[in-house]
């Protein structure tokens, strides 16, 4: 099987964790030219106010720059921000206390580079889900159509709809805290399904 290949995200979304745990080697391109507007800064969760996205504010340099040099910007209070309406909208869910302790710390300290920063929440995610993929960074820039690898780079964006079991997409129905209010919301980050159904994620994931 290709290796699959994936941008870094920020609090990825189901179908990026679904890719990850189906696939024992993963890389993380580190080498593409930042882009706007995609995952790599940008989480959407389910408030009582409907689908937030939470955007990551980076420091702009050239108009061009690696991923890898990406910078996070503090001049903005997005951690704080962030974290109270991650707490408002999950403060009522089954499993929001039991695994709060482990996601607090990333909006109280301070990472230079979103690619670090990322990377650490996925390994948290991972390891709460018992997912033991093997991830890694690119050592180089992987041009598109490689066969050697399943590029996933692009297709996992906001603006790319998706189509029922391909690419790892996959409606998976389960308990959300507004469910009488919003009709079922798929493929927000996975917290949303830890916070909601706990460590039953880890075997929805995989199937």
């Amino acid at each position: 099987m290709s290796e699959i290949l994936l941008s870094t995200a920020y609090l990825p979304n189901i179908q990026y964790i679904r890719a990850i745990s189906q696939n024992n080697n993963v890389i993380i391109e580190q080498f593409e030219n930042f882009p706007k507007q995609s995952f790599r800064n940008r989480a959407q969760i389910l408030t009582t106010a409907g689908v937030v996205n939470l955007s990551i504010p980076i420091i702009k340099g050239n108009s061009k720059h690696f991923l890898k040099d990406t910078k996070i910007s503090y001049s903005e209070h997005w951690q704080s921000q962030h974290w109270h309406t991650i707490v408002s909208a999950y403060n009522s869910s089954p499993f929001f206390e039991y695994f709060r302790d482990d996601f607090e710390p990333f909006f109280t300290n301070k990472y230079e580079f979103l690619l670090d920063y990322n990377l650490e929440i996925t390994n948290l995610i991972c390891k709460i889900l018992h997912i033991k993929s093997n991830i890694s960074l690119s050592e180089d820039y992987i041009k598109e159509n490689d066969n050697n690898y399943f590029d996933l780079r692009n297709i996992i964006h906001p603006k790319k709809q998706q189509i029922e079991n391909e690419n790892y997409y996959k409606t998976i129905i389960y308990p959300q805290v507004f469910d009488q209010k919003f009709k079922f919301v798929p493929n927000l980050s996975i917290i949303d399904m830890i916070f909601n159904i706990g460590f039953e994620a880890e075997e929805i994931i995989k199937k």
